[in-house]
């Protein structure tokens, strides 16, 4: 895990999609996220140690394989396997820090656009995937070191989407959008995601009980005691 200190970040964007707004400096506390997302060979790891149930891709040739991020998990699945750990799945607030840094980049490497060599991305227009950054579909979890954040937490961006522990609310602070509980977020983007869901600020409302996206994973933070 890499360690993420306390201090003042930016959180939001009023330059983007409404439910990004509004953008803030907020005061941040000490936290570790996962270098990278959780692999399939750390999954089955952990369903072996508990019996609990197999990623719905656990065996196919390309998304099985296991140095690959695991996808195919429900929120209830990423939430299990981190609190086995005594760990917990990233606030929104966390993974946006994780991934801006402190200056609030739109990108978890700057400015610059994304590009073959900084993320596992899709096509230019939504939603496919392609083969331009050497991957058809997942790439393995420790690639694409140039597109790292300023930490060095890598696939904060690209690769797969990343649930997060966060219901899907509005940033001014009301009630859960939808019926309560209805959805958690994801952030991210993935392997078939086109630019404009590849920033450090977009986020997914999705259904925390769905466990057959090809496209979705997680990774783990621990908080400061």
């Amino acid at each position: 895990m890499i360690e993420i200190p306390a201090g003042a970040f930016l959180f939001g964007r009023d330059d983007g999609p409404e439910n990004e707004r509004p953008r803030r400096v907020l005061e941040g506390q000490a936290f570790a996220i996962n270098r990278t997302e959780i692999t399939n060979r750390q999954y089955q790891s952990f369903v072996d140690a508990t019996g609990h149930r197999s990623a719905f891709y656990a065996t196919h040739p390309i998304l099985g394989l296991d140095d690959r991020p695991v996808v195919g998990v429900s929120w209830v699945d990423a939430d299990a396997f981190c609190r086995h750990y005594g760990l917990a799945l990233p606030s929104e607030q966390q993974y946006e820090r994780a991934a801006r840094g402190t200056k609030g980049g739109r990108y978890p490497w700057g400015e610059a656009p994304p590009d073959p060599t900084r993320a596992n991305s899709g096509t230019d227009a939504c939603c496919s995937a392609d083969a331009r950054d050497g991957y058809p579909m997942t790439a393995p979890a420790d690639s694409f070191a140039d597109g790292a954040s300023t930490e060095g937490v890598l696939n904060l961006v690209g690769n797969v989407w990343e649930w997060t522990g966060d219901l899907y609310a509005p940033y001014e602070g009301g009630p859960p959008i939808g019926s309560v509980g209805s959805y958690r977020v994801l952030r991210g983007g993935s392997w078939n995601s086109d630019p404009k869901h590849l920033t450090t600020t977009y986020r997914l409302a999705y259904d925390p009980e769905f466990r057959f996206s090809g496209n979705g994973g997680f990774r783990c933070v621990r908080s400061a005691p």
